[in-house]
């Protein structure tokens, strides 16, 4: 006895040491797959790094930047890749360069070598050089419109820099597409090289550590795997989703980035206008402006007032015009007219110059001598933000004014490199949160998930002894999230233990069921009770609501001649029938309580239709003319309760009087019963808010009278209902 003790100990401890020792394995593996995973982008960006300054500190006419990031992409996919361009970027953005704002264009290459690699463009010569100049694209093309902004209009200090200049200097392009032009012949060849690189240094990678990098990315996730083909996969919409969101973020972020920035760069040019006027006005005698205009230059002390104005407006480069004008009703006549752009001439002394049509709304307080605000104009002198400032004697009368012009152009040059600055590092940095929300979601959601699936179709379609198996690999799985997808994974290993009980059971009972199934379809108002209590007190306390409805109705002299107590009875009997058409609805879809899919609303919607023909049917083979009486009441229920007063309601999108009478009062029962009653789906509402509702439904959901009447009695059904039914409305 002591023997075969002791033997059982040593056999349970064996087994506690082996699973302990499993466990371990598997944490050791995960661990070692995160480390390999840090060391292949850690190396991509040393492979970034290192051969950029190697090519920097020998002045070659190369960026050599992103072999690193092609690597990666090719052994781990998207993830790697992404991280890999952008964090070289950030790395070598430390030194003060622009490389941050270049850290998109990295991604970008990445995220086409991902593409291209899996199209197998990498083992075909020829479709390298499809590759190629894709690169030389996105880092030659994009890049070189990054550097024209970035640089203001110039050509920067890079790698492509010199070439670009002399090709403005002996083509005479312009400085955009000489710019252009050399960063894609200069990316050409870089990017040749780099390609040629990456390819060689992956060639002699071996197989093997390329597969196990390719596990630790797990880059074939996918739903073929599973036997079960979705049309759109979970990954997919999730990253859709945060697309999109991105998207919307970035048009918001840069909309408001831009106008602020926008505000900044006017106030600082405003600034800069002002003091440029402030200090001409300092130079100038207010009392002597006229005596300057009548007489023109031969007036004593002009020449040397003009001297010292041109002076002042050198000290002021951004200034675009300089001039002082006596404003008058026939037009600005000129005292001084400081010009700086080469080719035009100034005016004269003298000279009047009409009025620009865009400045007529400004002519009054001109007139005045008040003072304005400045102005942003697009006229015949360009698109210019004017500051003005009156000029005054010493009887403290406006006698001209001084204005400073500053191109706008100026300032939107600003404002395109900051907006290009903010949407690369947006972009970047999105790209990256993108990839590392896939990545979790890969990881933690959609590989799980895929393994049960698989599993999960392998258990639904083998045999009794298949199933056996199919459990003993459901087990292995072996899920330890601790979230949510554990607990699916706990609910679904429970479940396959209890399926597999009760498969011969369940065999044995589906004769009975669907004998059952017949007799249920043949009880229609007992079918809606017995499937949902919820709903058979819906339907009692809905009749109620439509006999009071229309009682009220006829009491405030509404529908008269439609309101009779015949009528209003027959309303009140068919009301009990308005949702038999769920009889046709799955209890999937009838009691779910979550919000519907679209198809699944589609199907909800059915029930209108189908109910019309369950009773009109009914209508058809019945004698009974009275009972048919009841049962057109409760066909034009069934099938028009759901339609709206405006037209958007359903199945046939009829509107206003359109709509029968008994379908009218029945909407508003209908929702407002929904609203206050607990639900699968949701809570009971409040009184209070399940009536603002109702009320602003009216003219659009609802008919206004039948509203109107049924606001004066609500109070008083809420309050019967809750002492009919306390608990469900507590």
């Amino acid at each position: 006895m002591e023997i075969r003790e002791l033997f059982c100990k040593m056999l349970h401890n064996t087994v506690f040491i082996l699973n302990f020792t499993t466990m371990q394995d598997k944490r050791k593996k995960k661990w070692i797959g995160v480390g390999s995973g840090v060391l292949l982008i850690v190396l991509g960006i040393l492979l970034n790094i290192v051969p950029n300054k190697f090519v920097g500190v020998f002045g070659l006419p190369l960026f050599l930047d992103c072999i690193g990031t092609v690597l990666a992409a090719m052994l781990g996919g998207v993830f790697p890749a992404v991280l890999v361009g952008f964090i070289t970027n950030l790395v070598k953005s430390l030194s003060g360069s622009f490389s941050m704002f270049y850290g998109v264009i990295s991604i970008f290459i990445g995220l086409a070598t991902v593409f291209f690699f899996n199209k197998k463009f990498f083992s075909s010569i020829p479709k390298l050089f499809v590759v190629i100049f894709c690169y030389s694209l996105l880092g030659g093309g994009l890049g070189s419109v990054f550097t024209y902004y970035l640089h203001r209009q110039s050509f920067g200090t890079g790698v492509s820099a010199p070439f670009a200049q002399y090709l403005h200097e002996v083509l005479g392009t312009s400085v955009f597409y000489s710019q252009l032009m050399a960063d894609v012949v200069v990316d050409l060849f870089d990017k040749s090289v780099t390609v040629v690189i990456a390819v060689v240094v992956f060639h002699f990678i071996s197989r093997r550590v390329k597969h196990y990098l390719n596990h630790v990315f797990q880059r074939n996730v996918s739903d073929k795997n599973t036997g079960m083909a979705v049309r759109y996969s979970l990954l997919g919409k999730v990253m859709l989703v945060v697309i999109v969101s991105e998207l919307l973020l970035a048009v918001f972020v840069a909309n408001i980035g831009y106008f602020l920035y926008q505000e900044k760069a006017v106030a600082k040019y405003t600034s800069i206008a002002y003091g440029l006027t402030d200090a001409v006005a300092i130079v100038l005698d207010g009392d002597r402006l006229m005596t300057y205009l009548q007489e023109g230059r031969e007036a004593e002390g002009y020449e040397e007032t003009e001297k010292e104005l041109y002076a002042i407006r050198q000290g002021f480069p951004t200034a675009k015009y300089l001039y002082v004008y006596h404003i008058a009703q026939d037009g600005c006549h000129v005292i001084f007219d400081l010009m700086s752009t080469d080719g035009e001439e100034p005016s004269q002394v003298g000279d009047v110059v009409p009025f620009d049509p865009s400045f007529e709304k400004y002519l009054p307080s001109l007139l005045k001598g008040d003072t304005i605000e400045p102005v942003v104009s697009d006229d015949s002198y360009g698109w210019l933000l004017t500051v003005y400032k009156p000029l005054k004697d010493s009887n403290g009368t406006t006698v001209a004014y001084v204005a400073a012009d500053i191109s706008m152009e100026s300032i939107l040059m600003d404002e395109i490199s900051f907006l290009i600055k903010e949407l690369s590092l947006f972009f970047g940095v999105s790209l990256v949160i993108m990839c590392l929300i896939a990545e979790a979601m890969k990881r933690g959601i959609v590989i799980p998930i895929n393994r049960m699936s698989k599993e999960a179709m392998s258990f639904a379609h083998n045999s009794d002894e298949g199933r056996q198996i199919s459990l003993r690999r459901v087990k292995a799985i072996d899920i330890r999230s601790d979230d949510e997808i554990q607990n699916l994974y706990n609910a679904f290993s429970t479940m396959a233990e209890d399926f597999l009980a009760y498969i011969i059971q369940i065999k044995a009972q589906n004769e009975r069921i669907t004998k059952m199934q017949d007799e249920i379809v043949i009880s229609f108002a007992e079918l809606v009770e017995a499937r949902d209590e919820g709903t058979g007190n819906h339907i009692k306390k809905t009749a109620a609501y439509v006999e009071a409805i229309a009682r009220q109705l006829k009491k405030e002299g509404f529908y008269a001649d439609e309101l009779t107590d015949e009528s209003i009875a027959r309303f009140k009997r068919s009301a009990p029938l308005h949702d038999i058409g769920k009889i046709a609805i799955s209890d999937l879809i009838l009691n779910k309580p979550g919000k519907l899919t679209d198809e699944e609303f589609e199907i909800m919607k059915s029930h209108t239709t189908e109910g019309w023909k369950i009773l009109q049917k009914i209508v058809a083979n019945t004698g009974d003319s009275m009972e048919a009486e009841y049962l057109r009441e409760a066909i034009e229920m069934a099938h028009y309760h759901h339609e709206k007063w405006d037209g958007t309601g359903y199945p046939n999108h009829i509107k206003g009087d359109e709509i029968p009478l008994s379908a009218r009062i029945m909407a508003v029962a209908d929702v407002f019963d929904a609203l206050v009653a607990e639900r699968v789906y949701k809570k009971p509402f409040t009184f209070e808010k399940a009536m603002a509702i109702i009320t602003e439904g009216a003219g659009k959901h609802f008919d206004p009278k039948v509203v109107e009447a049924f606001s004066h009695i609500a109070a008083d059904l809420y309050d019967e209902r809750t002492k009919l039914t306390p608990d469900a409305e507590s």
